[in-house]
């Protein structure tokens, strides 16, 4: 992770930036490549919240799922390919910092149970989908499968945002599990388990008084 941060693509000579440092430091397109990840996002999610409320039989209840799903189809995909494009590209300007962050790494565990969700709801759930495709209220598979695509993408998109805050920033006082998660450790601000600090702050109490 640091030689993709800090070496590769750097050329010679002491201002001489990696790929990674040259994409960060690009003010206009950083900014033009986070705008686009959450534009996409909300195309993708949004697409995929249609389909997921009409299998719940909530919305468009007289429309067949199999109708409503090839209506936003090709805009569901445009936004996942815009969104994994554009992950990849902020993943890459700094892939120290959300390797090491809580946050991210539960944005990908919940990023991957609704990968499973989706496999599972296309290899079983739908296989039989001519049978009920009509109805108001598609079976309880059906309907638990898009509950738990909700949940698992409302997770995902959550967990991106709370990416931003530095609760739990490796180099600060957090808790030791926390840091065992986040590999902190490993990373370059290194790890200070927040109940460390308070014994030693105790202990630190105890000897003042005690003179």
């Amino acid at each position: 992770m640091v030689w993709l941060q800090t070496e590769l693509g750097k050329g010679t000579g002491d201002t001489a930036q990696s790929w990674s440092e040259a994409l960060l430091g690009s003010l206009n397109f950083w900014g033009l490549l986070e705008g686009t990840h959450l534009i996409s996002l909300m195309l993708f999610a949004g697409t995929i919240f249609v389909v997921d409320l009409r299998l719940l039989g909530v919305t468009f209840r007289r429309t067949p799922v199999s109708v409503v799903s090839d209506r936003v189809l090709p805009l569901t995909v445009a936004g996942f390919l815009m969104v994994i494009a554009t992950g990849l590209l902020l993943f890459f300007a700094k892939p120290l910092f959300y390797y090491h962050n809580l946050w991210f790494r539960a944005k990908m565990v919940f990023l991957v149970l609704a990968m499973i969700n989706i496999a599972v709801f296309h290899f079983r759930v739908q296989r039989n989908q001519a049978a009920w495709d009509g109805y108001e209220r598609p079976p309880a598979s059906a309907r638990a499968s898009a509950a738990l695509s909700l949940l698992a993408w409302l997770c995902v998109i959550t967990m991106g945002r709370f990416i931003a805050y530095d609760w739990f920033e490796c180099g600060k006082p957090i808790p030791h599990l926390v840091n065992v998660l986040q590999e902190c450790k490993v990373s370059e601000k290194g790890a200070v388990d927040k109940e460390d600090m308070t014994k030693l702050s105790g202990a630190t109490v105890s000897g003042g008084q005690g003179q």
